[in-house]
């Protein structure tokens, strides 16, 4: 038996559907009640709640064996810095403490690049780079790495765990939210991009290597997965190749940026919006760092998809869900 949180997210989806599809007993973490006309598999079993009860998590991972923690919170607004300590940190612990009282469980726990440390001069980085808070790091940063610690804490009390950091996973979900967002921009013909990189890799890819991994012997492990870095600039224009759309031709330079945080967290403190960018955002895409996956490749047979091969998927599938001109 297998539980699952974050079942709804990008992660979490394509997990739950490649379990399924490979026939395990599954429960899955909702916040809500699915529609009820929904025809759900046999192997599948929702629990409505969330990783901040308890006792929910009690009685669903009670006769679990395997436990994928992919709930969390994503948010670089600073007015957010309470709700990702609640969701992120927190959270994490009730799920950790939960296994702990499970004997023979292990926990797969999905963490983020940004909870791996950054080294000043350092060009790449892998799973051996120290945390230093003094560096300049961000909410979300902080609370995937507080978020770590539990995990760390579970193992030193005996919990079999595997810790995975994908880097900005990419897959054809809601474009409205996460990672996704990107497709979206490119496909509205948005004029201006960052300078800088972006760190990527495919949905298929994070999800494949957290299924070997937990189905493994390894444990009390962490890997990066990342299958590459490119300029925004030639990200943006190779989605645009892919969606048959305009790309974003004008950079916005470092400056300028700096002033638009500043006045979007001005307008967000006076309207109580989120901010449209903010000053880690800002800040976030002049990082240089490469995150090296020379340790998920020593010890799984793997191969990363290439960008090419991921946004065509990507595209191809966002061109169908939201009917969208070829």
């Amino acid at each position: 038996m297998v539980f699952v949180t974050g079942s709804s997210g990008l992660i979490g989806s394509y997990l739950l559907q490649q379990l399924l599809e490979q026939g395990y007993q599954v429960k899955a973490l909702v916040r809500s009640q699915p529609p009820p006309d929904q025809l759900l598999p046999l192997n599948l079993q929702y629990i409505i709640g969330d990783i901040l009860d308890v006792s929910v998590l009690q009685q669903a991972i009670q006769d679990n064996d395997y436990v994928f923690h992919c709930a969390g919170l994503v948010s670089y607004a600073p007015q957010d810095a309470d709700l990702l300590k609640q969701i992120n940190v927190e959270g994490t612990a009730n799920v950790v403490n939960t296994c702990l009282t499970r004997q023979g469980v292990k926990l797969c726990h999905v963490s983020s690049i940004a909870a791996i440390g950054q080294q000043k001069g350092a060009r790449i980085l892998d799973e051996t780079a120290k945390w230093d808070a003094s560096t300049a790091v961000s909410v979300y940063a902080n609370s995937k790495y507080f978020a770590e610690l539990e995990v760390w804490r579970g193992i030193a009390e005996g919990l079999a765990a595997v810790i995975v950091n994908p880097s900005v996973v990419l897959g054809p979900a809601d474009w409205t939210r996460s990672s996704t967002q990107l497709f979206k921009y490119v496909f509205n013909q948005n004029a201006f991009y960052t300078d800088g990189y972006i760190n990527f890799v495919d949905v298929r890819d994070v999800v494949a290597s957290m299924l070997a991994l937990t189905f493994s012997e390894v444990r009390g492990e962490r890997f990066i997965l990342n299958a590459g870095q490119v300029l925004y600039q030639d990200f943006f224009k190779k989605v645009a190749q892919f969606l048959n759309r305009k790309p974003p031709g004008i950079q916005v330079p470092g400056v300028l940026t700096e002033i638009i945080w500043r006045l979007e967290s001005f307008r967000s403190f006076f309207t109580g919006k989120r901010p449209l960018i903010t000053k880690d955002t800002a800040r976030i895409t002049k990082r240089n760092y490469l995150y090296t996956s020379d340790k998920i490749k020593k010890q799984l047979p793997f191969t990363f998809k290439t960008l090419e091969e991921t946004l065509n998927w990507c595209c191809r599938e966002l061109r169908q869900k939201y009917q969208l001109p070829v």
